[in-house]
C-alpha cells in the first residue's frame, strides 16, 4: 500500500484504538485497489466472532468467512476487525448478522461480488450456517452470485464439532 493510499486511514498504525462494543458500521474504512484490472478474491477468516442472541441474550459464538472480488475501494483490515467486535453486545439472530455484514460491506466498498458465511458454534445441539452473497447488477459478477448460491454447500463438510 503506497503512503498516498493511506492518508484517509485513521486506525491502521493507530496505538490508541478504542474498542466500541455496540453495532458500528462507521468504523469502517477502504483504500484503493491497486489492481481494478485483475479480478482476484480477498479473503478474511473471523474465528472469534460474537454477538447476542436477540431472545436469550446469550452469547454466540461463529467463525465468519469473508470473500469478496474488490472494485474500486477494498476494505481496510484493522476497521473490518474493530466493526466485527462492535457485534459484541449486538442482538441478532445469526442470519440477520451474517446479511447485515454483507450488505453494510456492499455500501462501503460497492464490490463486484461478495459472499459471507457465518459458521456458529452449536446452541442446543443445533448449528446455524447462514451464508449470503451478492454480484453486482446486470454484470457477469450477478450471473456469479446466483451459480455459487446454487451450488453453494453441495458438498458439505465432515462433522468436526467445531
Amino acid at each position: 500500500m503506497r503512503e498516498s493510499d493511506t492518508k484517509d486511514l485513521t486506525l491502521l498504525g493507530n496505538q490508541g484504538t478504542s474498542y466500541n462494543y455496540e453495532y458500528n458500521p462507521d468504523i469502517l474504512e477502504t483504500f484503493e485497489n491497486q489492481h481494478t484490472e485483475n479480478d482476484y478474491f480477498v479473503k478474511f477468516n473471523i474465528p472469534e466472532f460474537t454477538s447476542l442472541c436477540p431472545l436469550t441474550g446469550q452469547p454466540d459464538f461463529a467463525t465468519i468467512y469473508i470473500s469478496y472480488l474488490p472494485n474500486v475501494n477494498m476494505v481496510e483490515s484493522k476497521s473490518l476487525k474493530l466493526y466485527l467486535v462492535s457485534f459484541r453486545n449486538h442482538g441478532g439472530y445469526h442470519e440477520d448478522c451474517a446479511n447485515t455484514i454483507m450488505k453494510d460491506l456492499i455500501e462501503l466498498m460497492d464490490p463486484k461480488y461478495i459472499e459471507v458465511w457465518a459458521k456458529f458454534t452449536p446452541r442446543g445441539g443445533i448449528s446455524i450456517d447462514p451464508y449470503c452473497n451478492y454480484g453486482k447488477p446486470h454484470t457477469v459478477y450477478e450471473e456469479m452470485a446466483r451459480d455459487r448460491m446454487f451450488t453453494h454447500d453441495m458438498y458439505p463438510e465432515k462433522i468436526d464439532n467445531r
